[in-house]
């Protein structure tokens, strides 16, 4: 077989998953992410909820069932769990929206979010927890 043949060969399986990822990463038509598929790996949503207040996340955001989560500095997180991006650019799927909550600066450097000291398991609960707002 000659050589093109051969590396046509060998990058066919590489464009095929490179095109199909780039296919299904965008909703329909509107070039947004898909939204999450499912829930957060090992997540438990209600103790998601108790640690959003643990952490006072509601200091600086209006989340849906935490008592007192009225803060005005962060966006509200109603109906999260529809959004297309977390912080309007990193895409909304679960291990991003975790490794948001544990170190956001490191998915966008100028973020106003400070780092809360929220371990990776504690995270994958409040994410859990925030996929779910519909």
């Amino acid at each position: 077989m000659p050589l093109p043949a051969l590396i046509s060969r060998a990058l066919l399986p590489v464009v095929l998953v490179l095109g199909g990822a780039s296919l299904t990463a965008c909703g329909p038509g509107d070039g947004d992410p898909a939204p999450p598929l499912k829930p957060v790996a090992r997540g438990d949503a209600a103790l998601g909820l108790r640690l959003l207040t643990q952490y006072q996340c509601g200091s600086c955001h209006v989340i849906p069932g935490v008592s007192a989560a009225r803060g005005i500095n962060g966006p509200s997180l109603q109906a999260f769990g529809k959004r297309s991006y977390i912080a309007g650019r990193v895409p909304n799927y679960p291990d991003a929206l975790v490794a948001w909550i544990v170190t956001p600066a490191a998915l966008a450097p100028d973020t106003s979010m400070p780092s809360m000291g929220v371990s990776p398991e504690d995270a994958r609960h409040m994410a859990a927890y925030l996929g779910q707002l519909q």
